[in-house]
């Protein structure tokens, strides 16, 4: 299962997005985090931010939108330019028929649970999505601790996805870090987002290399990785 690191760009300095995004070009994807202020308690930038960030980097974006009514809004993003459109569980109305809509207008869908969201009700929902994105923190800001509970949900999805035979990518988001991300892989990540652990650090370049090679690491001894 071949590792991918997406740095978050809500930790980079907005003021030089264009540049931020050329400081990480050996990332996979570059997180977009989408916040209105109503479904999370803080508020970010929205489709003309991401029209503007798909023109100035050859990185494909992934949006992960924490928003409202995302029946509504998350085909939008695909338009601005997403190639992967993250809705939440909690937020949409008719989930199935969104991802499909996401994934007709050429983007990967992918569906978000809070912490306190069980992935179990979700189980029939799975072949119809590209990425289940697991929050290790609440979301709404970056900085925040990682929260070791999330892992045996980690586990739990990582085995529906076995059992059903999927080719769907796990990804984490929060407090994800050199001192956190072998314990994701190992639990059955294979996609990381990362804020402060790259773009906090000296060289991001370096940080995003550094946490793919430790990544890779713990996946190759992983007991679900070995599996396969």
């Amino acid at each position: 299962m071949a590792v991918q690191i997406n740095p978050s760009i809500l930790s980079a300095d907005f003021a030089r997005l264009a540049e931020e995004t050329k400081a990480v070009e050996g990332a996979d994807w570059l997180h977009v985090d989408v916040m209105d202020n109503h479904f999370v308690p803080n508020l970010t930038l929205g489709v003309p931010v991401v029209e503007s960030l798909a023109r100035a980097t050859e990185t494909p974006l992934d949006c992960h939108l924490m928003i409202e009514n995302a029946d509504r809004w998350a085909p939008q993003y695909v338009e601005a330019g997403a190639g992967s459109v993250t809705f939440h569980a909690e937020a949409a109305a008719a989930p199935v028929r969104l991802a499909r809509e996401i994934r007709a207008k050429g983007a990967r869908a992918s569906m978000a649970l809070k912490p306190a969201t069980p992935i179990e009700p979700y189980e029939d929902l799975l072949p119809e999505l590209d990425m289940v994105l697991i929050m290790t923190v609440e979301p709404g800001f970056g900085g925040q601790s990682f929260l070791d509970i999330m892992l045996p949900k980690i586990r739990r999805t990582r085995e529906l996805i076995t059992k059903h035979g999927l080719e769907l990518w796990l990804q984490v988001d929060g407090g994800v870090s050199a001192s956190t991300i072998e314990r994701c892989a190992d639990a059955g990540a294979d996609v990381f987002v990362a804020g402060s652990a790259v773009y906090g650090a000296e060289d991001p370049a370096e940080a995003v290399r550094a946490l793919r090679a430790q990544a890779r690491s713990a996946t190759a001894t992983a007991a679900w990785a070995c599996a396969h």
